[in-house]
């Protein structure tokens, strides 16, 4: 069983890093770059202080706190535990992955680091502000930054859909724990 959901992943990973052009070379890289997502990241920090005051701090401290936890778990909880070659280091695929910019990154994948920091953060913003269409925008915005890594030639779709899961979880508790803070702090201020 295990030995087919493997065979699966990497056909699905073959097809889906196999639709390829210059083109969107350029855009996926693009939007894998953290760098790329700065005006973003500002717009939601300058309205997290506008719309919490006092609170912002507490909100982005946990904002760090989140991301802090689901690059860490990632890495040293799960690359380094499973040791499961990126696509592109896998002896078998070298010669068809299709690579952008000769960029394949660490040895191990999985969990991908990019989807659980990214979901960690949409579920966590999700949460925290609760409007409908910001929540789908987020999670489209995670969506395609996880598929981006598919599609550069260094991450199986199950080292996105795992790194998702974890994300998500750790998005969901660290939430919990900035709404216990905040219910502490409030007494502690009243």
């Amino acid at each position: 069983m295990l030995e087919f959901l493997r065979n699966l992943d990497t056909q699905l990973f073959i097809f889906l890093n196999g639709i390829n052009s210059p083109f969107w070379d350029k855009i996926m890289w693009w939007i894998s770059g953290s760098k790329s997502w700065i005006p973003m990241y500002a717009i939601i920090i300058i309205y997290i202080i506008y719309k919490f005051r006092w609170k912002a701090i507490v909100s982005l401290v946990f904002i760090a706190i989140v991301v802090t936890l689901a690059d860490q778990i990632s890495v040293h909880g799960f690359k380094e535990v499973f040791q499961r070659l990126r696509p592109c280091h896998t002896p078998e695929l070298q010669d068809i992955v299709h690579l952008v910019n000769n960029k394949c990154g660490g040895e191990y994948g999985f969990v991908s680091s990019h989807a659980a920091n990214t979901f960690a953060v949409a579920f966590f913003l999700s949460k925290l502000f609760k409007y409908k269409y910001f929540s789908i925008f987020i999670f489209i915005w995670a969506t395609v930054v996880s598929y981006s890594r598919i599609y550069l030639g260094v991450h199986f779709p199950v080292d996105v859909l795992g790194g998702a899961a974890l994300g998500s979880l750790i998005g969901y508790l660290v939430y919990l724990l900035h709404n216990f803070t905040l219910h502490k702090l409030s007494k502690h201020f009243k």
